[in-house]
């Protein structure tokens, strides 16, 4: 099954000033959702915002929310973000001993379970929780800030996410990349089994507007 490629830009990269602005120019641009890249200063360095931001996503769009949890112990977490309104969980899988009941718990809440694994994770971490999943991501830069460039490495390890799916019978489930997303990488991405992919600064940056810069990235697709 070949799923429609889904655009999520994070707002870890936007400006927080006049975020409103900035989230209602993605959704303008076609956008399909919005990413909240959640860091508590433990599992990865910075620290970032909690569930009372995506509260106020919320209020801001009608996309729907991925709440992306960089954090420890994301047991305490879950809830709180579910509550602010998201409509999908990723978790990861080396902050926690008990990823089965975690995801499981997230889908009995009615959002989408996700989750997700470093760079240097291997895939066999995963397997045995990938029929409940609603998606893997593929951390394809070491999490913790934004604008890194793609680890090369990473398109071996989305392809075979894409086959584990398959193999398990979830051909609906998605392959979500997160890291170095871009018009140069977006193509070998999507390529390599990819069809739910965040990209940061390569929505909003300096160089040109929102709208302009989500039509690079749909312009650079394969066909």
């Amino acid at each position: 099954m070949t799923l429609p490629v889904q655009l999520a830009p994070s707002i870890l990269n936007a400006d927080w000033t006049r975020l409103a602005e900035q989230i209602a120019e993605a959704e303008a641009a076609g956008v399909d959702w919005i990413s909240l890249d959640v860091m508590d200063g433990n599992f990865v360095p910075p620290i970032t915002f909690g569930a009372q931001m995506a509260a106020a996503v919320r209020r801001l769009t009608s996309l729907p929310i991925e709440a992306h949890l960089m954090v420890e112990h994301p047991e305490d977490q879950i809830d709180e973000f579910i509550d602010a309104g998201v409509n999908c969980v990723t978790i990861h899988v080396e902050t926690t001993r008990h990823p089965h009941r975690l995801l499981q718990r997230i889908a009995e809440r009615g959002v989408e379970a996700g989750i997700t694994l470093n760079p240097g994770t291997p895939l066999s971490e995963i397997e045995a929780v990938l029929p409940i999943c609603d998606r893997v991501q593929i951390m394809s830069v070491n999490p913790g800030w934004g604008g890194q460039r793609f680890i090369p490495e990473s398109l071996a390890r989305i392809s075979r996410a894409r086959s584990l799916l398959d193999d398990c019978g979830r051909e609906s489930a998605h392959v979500a990349v997160d890291g170095g997303v871009n018009e140069s990488t977006i193509a070998g991405i999507v390529d390599a089994g990819a069809d739910w992919l965040v990209a940061g600064s390569a929505v909003y940056n300096d160089r040109e507007s929102v709208s302009d810069a989500v039509a690079r990235l749909r312009r650079a697709l394969p066909l």
